[in-house]
């Protein structure tokens, strides 16, 4: 009697599981993908007219997208002829003023950055898509860009990424 209703557990189990197909705990729908691409993002900000160059900051987004996605799925990353391909530029490093004191100075800086991306899924069509994605971090105009520079960039990115990983696998 035990036994039978180990083996009843037990199967219900499987069917549960394997009910749940191809959808992982994110949210994100892979389809039949395997492996994924993701070229190195180039560094084109101060070709935008009050936006500068951040050096090094190409290598950092284009890790930081591909830890997010290899964090969120069970794909693999691959150097070519991926199943998902993503590529594209940085636009946009801008800091501007956001708010401003009695004695007309600012109060409050923002950093913006915006990336211009291109996503290809070589297993089902019509997904395709390019589209720009930003995000912005504040910071008190008392602290210099540079002090609070590592957190800004790692805010923008997990926003950027994760808005990159809903637009092109979320499905929702």
């Amino acid at each position: 009697m035990i036994k039978s209703k180990h083996i009843f557990l037990m199967l219900a189990l499987v069917v549960s599981i394997s009910g749940c197909g191809i959808y992982n705990f994110t949210g994100g729908d892979v389809g039949t993908a395997k492996t994924f691409q993701v070229n190195y993002f180039q560094n084109y900000a101060s070709q935008n007219p009050g936006s500068t160059f951040e050096p090094g900051m190409d290598r950092d987004f284009t890790l930081a997208l591909q830890d997010y996605i290899m964090n969120q799925t069970s794909l693999d990353l691959v150097k070519s002829n991926g199943d998902l391909l993503y590529e594209g530029e940085i636009v946009e490093y801008r800091i501007s003023p956001m708010s401003a004191t009695s004695a007309q100075t600012a109060a409050q800086n923002r950093l913006s950055i915006a990336v211009n991306v291109r996503f290809f899924n070589n297993t089902k069509e019509d997904v395709d898509f390019e589209q720009r994605f930003s995000f912005f971090y504040d910071y008190p105009a008392t602290s210099q860009l540079a002090t609070v520079k590592d957190e800004a960039h790692e805010e923008i990115f997990e926003r950027i990424t994760q808005d990159i990983f809903n637009k092109s696998l979320a499905d929702w």
